[in-house]
């Protein structure tokens, strides 16, 4: 800051160094003229006093404009972010170590206050593409479990065909929106439109880091309709790190369900194993449900 008031003050110096230069000039000539001339410039003086100050006002604001311009940030293309974020990816994907994580999932109806349902499960990860999934313990409504039941069916498809669901040329067009501050750091905030109607794309925004073209956030909506009986679905998720792996580690889905109305479901990221020994249990997991099978959401399932 104090480089850049000094690169402003002496800008000011050198525009009022131009109007003293001016200002000796034309008081020479007026002394090398005669009488009568002098009479005749006198107004003219008056002329050119105010131009050499609009000249000097230029001066200055172009001076301030060029110190502005050197310490603010050049938003890079949209090409280019997108280039850097797919290789943010794939460095991150190369650090990725098998891991158990323990994760908690909360319904809500429409008001918040009470919470309808409460999951634990644990998920199983093994580099490249292998998540398996447990339940712990379930306690409220039957319906929560289904839900959490379907959205990990689903996180363990996209891990087997990540290329599919990628943010990447192939999958979405993007436009760049604005730069905007995220928990302390400076992002560029894109718009993802999907190149397909597909339950796994998403239409919406994402909040990437200037610096590690890491994904912080995304706020979105499916690009193509999950059931009949869901609409309105609106969905964010959080990115962290976790020992140098980037992850998913919160998210909250709110959905009008037919008959039901509205219900919100948030998930947390509560607790991560990461050892020697998480290869070897990571064979030994099973993908499983509360004691019944996974059903779409329909109205009978809130009795």
């Amino acid at each position: 800051m104090n480089h850049c008031k000094g690169r402003r003050l002496r800008a000011t110096a050198n525009a009022r160094k131009q109007v003293e230069r001016f200002e000796i000039v034309e008081q020479s000539r007026k002394t090398r003229t005669g009488s009568e001339n002098s009479t005749k410039l006198a107004g003219g003086d008056v002329n050119v006093r105010r131009q050499i100050s609009c000249m000097s006002l230029l001066s200055l604001v172009v001076a301030v404009s060029g110190v502005t311009a050197q310490t603010g940030t050049t938003v890079p293309a949209v090409e280019t972010i997108i280039a850097r974020i797919a290789q943010a990816r794939d460095e991150n994907r190369q650090r990725f170590r098998p891991y158990i994580v323990t994760r908690e999932y909360q319904l809500f109806g429409k008001e918040r206050q009470n919470i309808k349902s409460q999951v634990t499960a644990e998920v199983t990860f093994v580099p490249p593409d292998s998540k398996k999934y447990a339940f712990q313990k379930s306690s409220g409504a039957g319906l929560g479990g289904r839900i959490v039941g379907r959205m990990l069916e689903s996180e363990a498809e996209i891990a087997k065909n990540y290329c599919s669901t990628d943010i990447s040329l192939n999958n979405y067009d993007f436009r760049f929106i604005r730069e905007e501050e995220l928990a302390g750091r400076r992002c560029y905030v894109l718009e993802l439109n999907p190149r397909r109607k597909e339950k796994n794309l998403v239409r919406g925004n994402i909040w990437v880091d200037a610096d590690t073209y890491l994904v912080h956030r995304t706020e979105a909506e499916p690009a193509k309709s999950l059931s009949w009986w869901v609409r309105d679905v609106h969905m964010v998720f959080l990115y962290g790190d976790v020992e140098g792996m980037w992850l998913q580690m919160a998210s909250e889905a709110t959905a009008t369900v037919r008959i039901l109305g509205q219900h919100t479901i948030i998930s947390r990221n509560v607790k991560y194993e990461i050892d020697k020994l998480v290869a070897a249990r990571a064979k030994q997991a099973l993908q499983i449900d509360i004691q019944r099978p996974v059903q779409r959401l329909d109205p009978s399932s809130s009795k």
